[in-house]
């Protein structure tokens, strides 16, 4: 099994365990909560993110998107036009001192 389909089942796994958390809480805690065990091929999966010496990170405590702390994801930048002007305003010059957003 390739480690693409391993990451989906394991975002799959920690989906449906949330939605049976989601459904134990709104109940006031009084139901039987039953979780499936991980799937032993999951079991101590791997980050697997390109570090910055060229090797896969071997770190085993992952987040629901298959990735450790350092290696999440990307950030997908400003969405408001008033962040978008607020991360021009810091440029290729950082140290500058800023004007006002307004």
């Amino acid at each position: 099994m390739s480690t693409q389909e391993q990451r989906k089942r394991f975002r799959d796994y920690y989906t449906r365990s949330n939605a049976n958390f989601a459904i134990w809480l709104k109940q006031a805690y009084s139901c039987r909560l039953e979780f499936k065990p991980m799937p032993p091929d999951l079991i101590g999966l791997q980050c697997g993110a390109k570090t910055r010496a060229g090797t896969p990170c071997k770190n085993k405590a992952i987040y629901i998107n298959a990735r450790c702390k350092w290696h999440g994801g990307r950030s997908t930048g400003p969405k408001t036009e008033e962040g978008k002007r607020r991360s021009a305003m810091n440029g290729f010059c950082p140290k500058k001192k800023r004007s006002q957003t307004s």
